[in-house]
């Protein structure tokens, strides 16, 4: 590509975000959303949350899923999970779930390590 192509895209994908994402302040006092869709759309950080998460504690460096003990990442993401039913303070459940991963494969516990 050119030199000049390349700016073009940048600024064509510039324009999209910017439209895409200022739509809803431009327009949203004119459209209204159904409350059962607003209820369902409660749940959709969690869901991405999750989409983000899931993947990364059950699978490995290999590209292989791990249900097992020797999964680091899925014993620390137990123990936060835990912990955060027990406290409910966010900040304190990553605190925590880092340190339990953290020790995890500085002791080589229950594995070798991810």
């Amino acid at each position: 590509m050119a030199d000049w192509e390349i700016w073009v895209v940048i600024g064509v994908l510039c324009v999209a975000t910017a439209a895409t994402r200022s739509s809803f302040w431009m327009i949203g006092h004119r459209v209204t959303i159904p409350p059962r869709v607003q209820e369902m759309l409660r749940y959709a950080p969690a869901c991405a949350l999750a989409a983000i998460i899931g993947p990364d504690l059950l699978i490995d460096t290999q590209g292989e899923t791990q249900f097992t003990l020797a999964n680091p990442k899925l014993l620390a993401g137990i123990a936060a999970f835990a912990f955060y039913v027990w406290r409910r303070h966010m900040l304190l459940t990553i605190v925590f779930g880092m340190l339990v991963f953290t020790l995890l494969r500085v002791f080589h516990i229950f594995g070798s390590g991810m």
